[in-house]
């Protein structure tokens, strides 16, 4: 049987009007120090969106959220904030900001597999 190690998650959301509140998850990041282990999933819904907030700049929104899984992968392609490790892109990415894009609370869960923990919490948060 593999190994259950533990990881941290959070939920990505789109608040098109950060002073009505309303959102919609669009993403998650997956954490698994024990694994040395980051990545993010994306799956905007554009029709979602649009009905929450009918004047908002979709390619902003999306460009901005795509950013996201390059800077979990790190490297050249991820700006400055891909040169850090693994955990510092990890606390970068789930800090708290009052912007349209923002991470929800940080959760905890055991797995024997990250990728598979990331598309369950895409299955059942996002999709």
């Amino acid at each position: 049987m593999p190994e259950r190690v533990s990881y941290d998650y959070a939920v990505i959301r789109v608040v098109p009007s950060v002073e009505r509140g309303e959102l919609i998850n669009a993403g998650a990041v997956v954490f698994c120090a024990v694994r040395d282990w980051l990545e993010a999933k994306v799956e905007l819904n554009e029709a979602r969106l649009l009905a929450l907030a009918p004047d908002a700049d979709v390619e902003d929104i999306r460009r901005h959220l795509e950013a996201i899984p390059r800077i979990c992968a790190g490297g050249e392609g991820a700006g400055p904030i891909g040169a850090l490790a693994r955990k510092e892109r990890w606390h970068w990415l789930v800090a708290p900001r009052s912007t349209v894009i923002q991470p929800g609370p940080v959760h905890t869960g055991l797995c024997e597999s990250p990728g598979a923990a990331l598309e369950q919490i895409l299955k059942e948060m996002v999709r």
